[in-house]
């Protein structure tokens, strides 16, 4: 079980991809992600909502995968500040579309 805290330079660095991706469809959420697993390889649900403003990161790696993309679910329980614990995806993304 790990701490519920988003690495500082991580968050940064995926808030200058949704800066540089901006709009709220489906499609530029989908471009957001991907440039992130490009850059940073694996993200949280919780880095997906806080720093791309994808708020269903699940239905975006769906789509991902659809479009030929390889990437793992890692199951991980997080202990948020109020001390409630939960299950979390990790996304790692192995390889982009062919």
């Amino acid at each position: 079980m790990t701490n519920h805290r988003l690495d500082p330079e991580k968050l940064a660095a995926l808030q200058k991809i949704r800066a540089n991706v901006a709009g709220i469809s489906a499609s530029t959420q989908r471009q957001r992600l991907q440039t992130a697993f490009e850059q940073i390889r694996r993200i949280s649900t919780a880095e997906a909502r806080a720093g791309l403003d994808i708020l269903h990161p699940a239905a975006r790696v769906q789509e991902l995968r659809e479009e030929g993309h390889e990437i793992q679910t890692l199951w991980t329980v997080i202990e948020y500040e109020g001390g409630d614990q939960h299950r979390v995806a990790d996304y790692l993304w192995v390889r982009g579309a062919s």
